[in-house]
């Protein structure tokens, strides 16, 4: 790991910690971090032996206050920010372990995770409008907050603390800043203790419950099903069960 970069990447047992590492600038996405941010996640998702990443960042005051806005003043040529599902393909969980306030690219950065655990000091907001800057990413928070708390926020650039996102149903859990990096490894672990092809193929119907209708998401969700059902896994499952012992899953 290399101190010094921008983005840093840690692996503890079978998990991947990201962590974005501009502190001082409370870590504004610059050119380097959508660079690095999209290798961090595309090692991950290519490692066999990583069943889930944590996405957080340095120092207590920002997960991150969203785009450089001095690059961008400067004239610099932007790369995408990365965005899971986008423009950057990740197949297994992302857990954001948000440490202070996450605005713009910040609040997309916890909207792009599958589940957001949040330091109770910390803050969310949409600030796009206030900066004459492009809501295109957010069709997905319609689906999750609903389209007036959407609209208020997008419409506003108001900021909203912890509890208020948890209230909305955009972040899962708040906890203390000393217990943030526990309860998202907690988390992890409990991901890691289930079968990863029932993992995967709970993603991958959440996803298709957001972009198709039900009937249509149903019948997907048989298909992904009966794949599922074919699995080494799923005949380890009920074996562990009746031997009262913890499943060993391989993955296939």
């Amino acid at each position: 790991m290399n101190p010094a970069a921008e983005v840093l990447y840690e692996v503890r047992g079978a998990v991947a910690v990201i962590t974005i590492n501009r502190p001082e600038q409370l870590n504004a996405i610059n050119n380097a971090v959508c660079e690095q941010l999209t290798a961090a996640l595309r090692r991950f998702d290519a490692d066999d032996a990583l069943r889930v990443a944590i996405l957080t960042a340095a120092g207590n005051r920002a997960f991150s206050a969203g785009r450089d806005l001095k690059e961008v003043a400067g004239g610099a040529k932007r790369p995408p920010i990365p965005v899971i599902g986008e423009t950057v393909e990740v197949n297994k969980p992302v857990i954001a372990a948000v440490n202070g306030t996450a605005v713009g690219g910040g609040w997309i950065f916890a909207q792009m995770c599958d589940v957001c655990i949040a330091a109770d000091h910390a803050k969310f907001g949409i600030a796009e409008a206030k900066v004459g800057r492009g809501l295109h990413w957010t069709p997905p928070l319609v689906h999750m907050v609903g389209s007036r708390i959407a609209l208020e926020l997008m419409i506003t650039g108001k900021t909203i603390d912890a509890q208020r996102a948890l209230a909305i149903g955009f972040v899962n859990r708040v906890v203390p800043l000393v217990e943030l990096m526990p309860a998202a490894f907690a988390l992890a672990d409990e991901i890691i203790a289930c079968a990863p092809l029932s993992v995967a193929n709970a993603r991958q119907m959440v996803r298709h419950a957001m972009n198709m209708g039900v009937d249509a998401a149903l019948a997907e969700g048989e298909k992904l099903a009966a794949k599922l059902y074919e699995s080494e896994d799923a005949r380890e499952g009920p074996r562990a069960f009746k031997e009262k012992r913890k499943p060993v899953w391989k993955g296939r």
